[in-house]
Order: structure tokens, then sequence, then C-alpha cells
């Protein structure tokens, strides 16, 4: 085992080429991610208004190697903001309610299948789940649902149903 003294040390010159090129492709990233967001979206975001304008910016350009150096251009900004992991957790927080979205719609998609297929018995569970619903609309909604899929004709009857369950499914969450 050898000894070591501080001026044998190596001394730290700060990050490699690689990982300062690396950081900014996930500035870069971000970036893009930033061009997904509506402009309501966008609005609520921490940022300066000259990123602001360059998110803009960007939406007009179509050129393809135009808009990767514009890419660039909107990294080396994000670089400069203040605090990027907050502009990315309120990105996260978007696409958390995305997700979220997609649940509700999927499970309101299930009950509708499951109660066009099974019935009353299925209403009561619903209402158990959901008890702002209205026991007598939905059951309405349910069989004339039923009804369309036995005469396999498209009235829009599934549709309604589905969208009561949805709103319905909404209102519960959100208590």
């Amino acid at each position: 085992m050898t000894d070591h003294t501080d001026d044998q040390l190596p001394e730290y010159l700060g990050p490699s080429k690689s990982q300062l090129k690396r950081e900014m492709h996930e500035l870069q990233d971000l970036g893009k991610r930033m061009l997904e967001l509506n402009d309501d979206q966008l609005a609520t975001l921490p940022i300066s208004d000259r990123l602001q304008r360059a998110i803009l910016e960007s939406r007009r350009i179509t050129q393809r190697e135009a808009r990767r150096r514009h890419l660039q251009y909107i990294g080396k900004i994000i670089r400069q903001e203040d605090d990027p992991e907050t502009i990315s957790k309120t990105i996260d927080a978007f696409y958390a309610g995305s997700e979220e979205h997609t649940r509700r719609h999927h499970l309101a998609e299930r009950w509708r299948d499951k109660m066009i297929s099974e019935g009353d018995s299925v209403v009561g569970e619903f209402i158990d789940y959901c008890p702002t619903a209205e026991v007598q609309h939905l059951r309405n909604l349910v069989r004339n649902a039923r009804k369309e899929v036995e005469k396999q004709a498209n009235t829009g009857q599934s549709r309604k149903l589905f969208r009561a369950l949805r709103e319905w499914i909404d209102e519960a969450e959100q208590r």
C-alpha cells in the first residue's frame, strides 16, 4: 500500500466533455417535451420570457435541420434558467394528469361493458362505487345501451352511457 500526498492526487478539472454533452442532450430533451405542451400548460411553467418566446418560435420552424439547431438553442437557454429541475417536475405533473385521464377513461369503459353484458346487478355495484350517480337515469342508459347491442344498431346509446359513467367517476374521484 502506497501513501499518497495531496500533491500526487490529480486536480479536478470539472465535468468531462462527455458529461457536458450528456447534460446538454438532457436539456434538449426537456425542450422537446416543452414543445409538446399546449399554450395553457406552457403559460404555467416557471420559465423566462426569453425561453417562452423561443418555444413559441420553434413551432413555426418546419425544416428538419433548422428545427434541430433551434432545439440546441432552447437547450442553451434552459441551461441559463434558474431551476431546470422544477420545469421538468412541472412537465411530469402534466403527463401524470394525462395518465390519470386515461385511467379514468378505461375504468368507465370497463364499467360500461360490464353493465351492458351483465345488467342491473352491476348497476348496484356502480352505485356503491359512485354514490352521486342517479340510479334511475343510469338504469335507463344501461337498458337503452343493451337494446342497441342486441339489435346490432349504432344509435349512440353506448356512448351516452359511457359519458355519464365518466362524469360520475370524475365526480367520485375528485372528492
